[in-house]
């Protein structure tokens, strides 16, 4: 195998591992969008909610069972670190979009490092072609060059 032939095999692998890890970046994008989206339900119905409403209340695999919200102003809402707090309406609220804001700060954080992924994707990307080129380049010297050998050894 050829410096040329080598050299771009390992670009190719370099930009498939860069796209791989922009995958897996864009995946995690997609899972705090959609932990977002599940805030705004519940920003949503905290907001629409009063005392003596029923709601559905989700026990897990599946499963719901009806209940009556006794008072809206005891909202329990998790501050991370496995750490949840008793809050108003309004507490809960705001508890809920300064979680959002630091989503949305992972994920502009996410987004800059797929952003700077992507740039070395196609600088590799470009690298490749020039190989390639040059490697097209020296196949056509070599051609030519057998090409006015064989023309030489049948003028002899």
């Amino acid at each position: 195998m050829g410096g040329g032939q080598q050299q771009l095999q390992q670009l190719s692998q370099e930009i498939q591992a860069l796209d791989q890890e922009i995958e897996q970046l864009e995946g995690e994008v997609s899972e705090l969008n959609a932990e977002k989206q599940e805030m705004d339900e519940a920003i949503e119905a905290i907001e629409t909610l009063e005392t003596g409403s029923t709601v559905q209340v989700p026990l897990g695999g599946g499963a719901y069972v009806r209940a009556e919200v006794q008072d809206i102003d005891e909202i329990v809402v998790s501050l991370g670190a496995n750490y949840a707090a008793e809050q108003d309406q309004s507490g809960a609220v705001e508890a809920l979009h300064r979680k959002q804001d630091a989503l949305d700060e992972e994920i502009a954080g996410l987004r800059g490092e797929i952003e700077d992924l992507e740039e070395e994707s196609e600088q590799l990307e470009q690298q490749a072609m020039q190989a390639q080129q040059q490697m097209q380049q020296q196949q056509m010297q070599q051609m030519q060059q057998q090409m006015q050998g064989e023309e030489e050894d049948a003028d002899e």
